[in-house]
């Protein structure tokens, strides 16, 4: 199956040691989506935020070009503008932050056995599920408020601990509307970070808790697609829509939050039952 993540990554490993400038705009354009698709395809496909994926793969090559000798021993400046940074310093800063040591200590150590570094990501279809959509849904505006943090793709595990602090809420909330619960991811940028909220809709934002935050869901035109079972299988249900439905459709997503809807049939307890995503599409 030939992704958009799989095309990214072909680009990325090609030119990793080639191209120290290589951006999003150019990577989406290769993978032939827009910037915010690539964005969210390859989270639900790896776990990993493209241009942090971008970033570490580089390091971690500098890292073992830090510990060769003889006649390929490279000065550290060589490594660093080899990696995409412009200054010794700006790449000691990165690579400290992410290492943990600097590069001339590891120059020094000469060992990379205790490093995490960042392998090239193989692509496989189990994340692929069948999966059709439940309709096109034209969506009103909703004023969402609940309990929102800000995630990358590496640390959104962290979210079921967000919701196990905000059930306790629910029925509770002044000016709730409906029976309905919402969990939506906006405010993305193309690092991959990005804020999540579980929350209610609400007629008004007055008299909220303190800790309480708010994001507005914009009227528009959805594709609704269905999770059925257990929330854990959800990123492979993620997967397919970023990476097979939206891409064979010919529909566009658009640069807005995307969310997810539980119902009366989804037990909070348990954690199964059945969850709509929310797509908003553009308008082309």
């Amino acid at each position: 199956m030939n992704t958009p993540v799989m095309r990214a990554i072909w680009l990325i490993e090609s030119h990793l040691e080639t191209d120290p400038q290589l951006e999003l705009g150019r990577i989406a354009d290769h993978a032939g989506v827009s910037r915010h698709h690539l964005v969210r395809a390859f989270g639900a496909s790896t776990g990993h935020s493209v241009m942090r994926y971008v970033r570490n793969r580089r390091l971690s090559k500098a890292a073992i070009e830090l510990c060769k000798e003889g006649e390929t021993h490279r000065d550290i400046l060589g490594i660093a503008l080899g990696a995409g940074y412009n200054s010794h310093e700006a790449f000691t800063r990165a690579f400290r932050n992410y290492f943990g040591i600097t590069p001339d200590q590891l120059r020094t150590r000469k060992c990379i056995e205790l490093l995490k570094l960042q392998e090239a990501i193989t692509i496989s279809d189990d994340l692929i599920v069948d999966l059709t959509p439940a309709g096109i849904e034209d969506h009103g505006a909703l004023t969402i408020a609940g309990m929102s943090e800000r995630y990358t793709f590496e640390t959104n595990h962290a979210i079921p601990s967000l919701w196990q602090r905000f059930i306790p809420h629910i029925s509770h909330i002044q000016g709730q509307i409906g029976g309905n619960i919402y969990g939506a991811c906006y405010n993305s940028d193309g690092e991959g970070s990005f804020d999540y909220i579980c929350g209610v809709a609400v007629s008004s934002v007055s008299d909220l808790p303190g800790d309480f935050k708010t994001v507005k869901l914009r009227a528009g035109r959805y594709v609704v697609f269905r999770h059925i079972g257990h929330i854990s299988g959800i990123r492979a249900t993620r997967n397919t829509i970023w990476n097979k439905w939206l891409p064979e459709s010919g529909y566009e997503a658009a640069a807005a939050p995307d969310f997810e809807r539980y119902s009366a049939n989804f037990n909070p307890n348990t954690d199964c039952g059945h969850v709509d995503i929310l797509i908003p599409l553009a308008k082309i």
